[in-house]
């Protein structure tokens, strides 16, 4: 289900914005932060956030993570990396 981020604050001014993201994938945080740089690349912004935050961040790569994409970006981000590739043997 999406939600709404909201950012606010910007120098004098009080600015809000405000989109509704998605998560994209639930996984460990080593796989995460590789997904996040390689949306990135692709232009897509991604958060990655710990799935239960009340956990102490002891360094565990397996600890489960989620990354969202915004709404827009959703689509795209599944075609390029869930999508069959034609070109693939």
């Amino acid at each position: 289900m999406p939600q709404a981020v909201t950012i606010s604050g910007c120098g004098s001014a009080d600015v809000q914005l405000s989109w509704r993201v998605k998560v994209f994938y639930t996984g460990p945080v080593i796989n995460a932060e590789m997904l996040v740089v390689m949306l990135e690349k692709h232009g897509i912004a991604a958060t990655q956030e710990f799935v239960d935050p009340a956990l102490p961040d002891d360094g565990d790569l397996n600890r489960p993570t989620k990354v969202s994409v915004t709404e827009a970006d959703y689509d795209r981000a599944h075609r390029l990396f869930y999508a069959e590739r034609e070109d693939e043997l």
